[in-house]
């Protein structure tokens, strides 16, 4: 894949986006079958349905790719039908619904809840922990690739490479709580039924319109001082999320492989932002001072079994300054991934 010095508009964007990777298209010619990818409108889901689209052709494979969702917004569903995706309408916790939607060898688990969590816990409870058993119930003959994220650790000392798969978790606060939650069902069920199932703890996804180096990015632009609290983070391009999940299909287990999708840099808030303010042509201020812990992921077991990231942090930055100073296209949901009490 060529990459570009920029990005030009949102169209180029999801094109890159759903750009699928040589390990991803090998992932569906020997997982071969039918894919349904559960909770489909999130910031995620339609570039990772339409890279398996594009995947599964790649590799001559004859699969439908089903997008299944609420649909609560006008054109989401036309949007993907545009890409050979097919759309159903489903409340996920509305077991009668569930049990209509179509039988699929692979199936790709995103629905879930993070912001609006804190005053709403009792519902982020049964999207992040109920609706998992209701799933592996449904598709308990699947193979299930089930999205997770890094919060699940809590806070880990900055420069000793991250939490680890191994690593016991230690979930602070909710949602992080629910998510664990939510894991602990999948392994529980692929357990008991024998359900092929690969946990991704996913430690963050950036794109142009999301994401932490957009919020940075912005603040920085917009003069706002930068908050040191949280002072280190990781990112992972979401196309690179994306490929990693697909070629997750063809590495489900009995009990769940886990696997941290998180890029190989662990980025300072400082550094980060004093580079975008070159790149963006302004000063950068500071408050506060960094803490000694951050979330941070260790993601080289899914590099060594999912496939290298395309894209490193470096050209990252330079994709989000020129975003930012041509006023791309912002999806306006912060990631809030400086809290450290687990509010969301």
């Amino acid at each position: 894949m060529e990459l570009p010095t920029a990005i030009r508009d949102v169209r180029h964007l999801e094109e890159l986006l759903s750009e699928p990777s040589t390990v991803a298209i090998d992932a569906v010619r020997r997982v071969d079958g039918d894919l349904v990818v559960l909770g489909v409108t999130g910031k995620i889901g339609p570039t990772l349905a339409r890279m398996a689209r594009r995947a599964m052709d790649a590799a001559g494979v004859s699969g439908r790719v089903i997008g299944v969702s609420r649909f609560s917004s006008p054109g989401q569903q036309h949007a993907l039908d545009l890409h050979g995706i097919e759309t159903m309408r489903c409340d996920l916790l509305d077991e009668d619904a569930l049990a209509r939607l179509p039988d699929a060898r692979n199936v790709i688990f995103m629905a879930g809840r993070k912001f609006g969590s804190t005053g709403d816990e009792s519902f982020t409870w049964a999207m992040n922990a109920h609706l998992p058993a209701l799933i592996c119930r449904r598709y308990r003959t699947s193979r299930i690739v089930a999205f997770s994220t890094g919060n699940v650790y809590g806070l880990t000392p900055s420069g000793q490479g991250g939490s680890r798969e191994e690593d016991a978790p230690a979930p602070v606060g909710e949602y992080a709580m629910s998510c664990l939650g939510r894991e602990r069902l999948f392994e529980y069920f692929s357990r008991a039924h024998g359900t092929p199932v690969a946990i991704l703890r996913l430690n963050y996804a950036a794109e142009m319109r999301y994401g932490v180096l957009i919020d940075l990015a912005g603040r920085v632009f917009r003069r706002e001082p930068i908050d040191l609290t949280m002072g280190y983070f990781n990112v992972i391009w979401q196309a690179d999320a994306n490929a990693m999940a697909l070629a997750a299909l063809a590495h489900t287990s009995s009990p769940p492989l886990i696997v941290n999708l998180a890029g190989p840099e662990e980025l300072s808030v400082r550094a980060t932002c004093i580079e975008l303010a070159r790149l963006l042509g302004v000063d950068v201020s500071f408050t506060g001072r960094e803490t000694k812990d951050a979330v941070l992921s260790n993601g080289a077991r899914a590099r060594a079994l999912l496939g290298a990231p395309r894209v490193d942090a470096a050209r990252l930055l330079a994709w989000t300054a020129d975003w930012i100073q041509r006023g791309g296209e912002s999806l306006g949901k912060p990631t809030h991934f400086e809290s450290r009490t687990g509010r969301f």
